[in-house]
């Protein structure tokens, strides 16, 4: 676990891999509530009888934003940003889809800093963050995420 205490100790890490997450495994109950906190209850996604006989992958998916909405779970466990009065999601960029995770699968995400700014005092960050699965051949998405710091 990678530990930053400032925006300065967060700035000796530009351009570095910072680190992965531990395997979080995506199951059909965590699909299921998504689906249903979302309104986005698609078959494919929901119906495990009807994907083994009709889906291209023989089991159900999860939504592609479910697998994004990972990312400050996951990033929790790869830094901890400490001294901070607030921290806010700013933002996503650039992000390509390159696989679907079928229910069951473990993802983890791999997190490198790319852009770090001091906006008069607000720490604004731009993540690479990249989620693979435990056998896949290209990873789920890649992206930027950017988050803003506001340090004591």
């Amino acid at each position: 676990m990678l530990i930053i205490n400032s925006f300065n100790e967060y700035k000796e890490y530009l351009g570095k891999e910072l680190g992965t997450s531990n395997w979080h495994v995506i199951s059909q109950e965590q699909i299921n509530k998504f689906a249903t906190a979302t309104k986005d209850a698609q078959w494919i996604h929901t119906d495990t009888e009807r994907c083994k006989s009709e889906s291209p992958f023989g089991a159900t998916i999860a939504h592609g934003y479910l697998t994004l909405s990972l990312i400050p779970y996951l990033w929790k466990q790869i830094a901890d940003i400490r001294n901070v009065k607030m921290e806010v999601n700013y933002g996503i960029e650039s992000f390509k889809f390159g696989q679907p995770v079928i229910a069951g699968q473990e993802v983890q995400l791999h997190a490198k800093l790319e852009a770090i700014s001091d906006l008069r005092g607000i720490t604004k960050v731009v993540i690479q963050a990249i989620l693979t699965t435990r056998d896949g051949k290209k990873p789920v998405y890649t992206g930027n995420v950017v988050f803003l710091y506001h340090f004591n």
